[in-house]
């Protein structure tokens, strides 16, 4: 995650009292239809926490470590949607 991304992301837990957080970002594997959307992110960790869309749509932790090392199963990396707009989490799908 590019640096000054990074830095405009709420910390963790930053956003847990507020009723529709906006994800920031959206990763998502080209060859299935996973997709991860960071809307808190601790820098020192690599942790996020967002919602990821997979089998089923859930709110959750995940690590960039992870994501970096993950494949699709033709064996493409997961990428950073670059055409993404910050949006509700409940828009998130």
């Amino acid at each position: 995650m590019p640096a000054a991304l990074a830095s405009d992301i709420p910390a963790l837990y930053a956003t847990e009292n507020e009723q529709d957080a906006l994800a920031r970002i959206k990763y998502f594997t080209p060859d299935s239809s996973w997709s991860w959307f960071v809307v808190e992110y601790n820098p020192e960790q690599r942790l996020c926490f967002g919602v990821v869309v997979g089998f089923e749509r859930e709110l959750g932790y995940f690590s960039l470590d992870e994501l970096e090392s993950a494949r699709g199963p033709l064996g493409l990396k997961i990428e950073r949607d670059l055409h993404f707009e910050p949006t509700p989490v409940s828009q998130c799908r």
